[in-house]
């Protein structure tokens, strides 16, 4: 399985450690220059509905959705990654669909509901199944999968492994906690089955 690379890839604890606060270093400096981009060319009044606050912010429209959260609404749960839309770090649901936040612009989910990790239930079986599993081993990823495996099984009760296996296959995890992932999200099903049948 992919979890047995992690030794080869951190050999050791400080190494790991190392690794970490590069990333912690790099969202900082991503914050930052999502704020400076978010206040750069035209400007209008954008009216947001995150987590079920409405927030009015003069910025620009183009703006990824990303940039705004992090830098504008200080939402840091929501990760940047790969800016392409390819590693998932950055889901949050608009209008209860996982989305790619650094892809979408800002003016472009006007009227929409935008959920960040923020605003996902403390008790949403998906979080209480991460953290039975003691899924995250960085961490780093983990919001944005989270988000995919809530919307995925608000969608799919009863999935099949493989259709578990599609639906979080656009979700990257650097540390290769996949087997972890899968484990919590069947006990999220179960879990849900078990609340709904009372």
């Amino acid at each position: 399985m992919v979890e047995g690379l992690i030794p080869y890839l951190f050999p050791s604890r400080a190494s790991y450690v190392i690794f970490s606060e590069f990333f912690d270093a790099l969202q900082a400096m991503v914050t930052e220059a999502a704020v400076m981009l978010s206040h750069t060319g035209e400007h209008s009044m954008i009216t947001l509905e995150v987590n079920g606050q409405h927030y009015e912010l003069d910025v620009n429209p183009d703006v990824p959705l990303l940039a705004v959260l992090r830098g504008e609404l200080k939402l840091t749960g929501t990760k940047y990654g790969c800016g392409a839309g390819d590693c998932g770090s950055c889901t949050v649901h608009i209008d209860g669909k996982p989305e790619r936040s650094c892809l979408i612009p800002v003016g472009k989910v006007q009227g929409k509901r935008i959920t960040t990790i923020e605003g996902l239930r403390d008790d949403h079986p998906v979080k209480l199944a991460w953290e039975a599993e003691q899924v995250p081993q960085c961490g780093y990823c983990q919001p944005g999968q989270i988000m995919q495996a809530a919307a995925f099984i608000d969608r799919n009760p009863n999935p099949s492994d493989a259709e578990i296996s599609e639906a979080m296959n656009g979700n990257l995890c650097r540390c290769g906690t996949y087997p972890r992932i899968f484990r919590a999200i069947r006990r999220a099903l179960l879990e849900r089955e078990q609340i709904r049948r009372g």
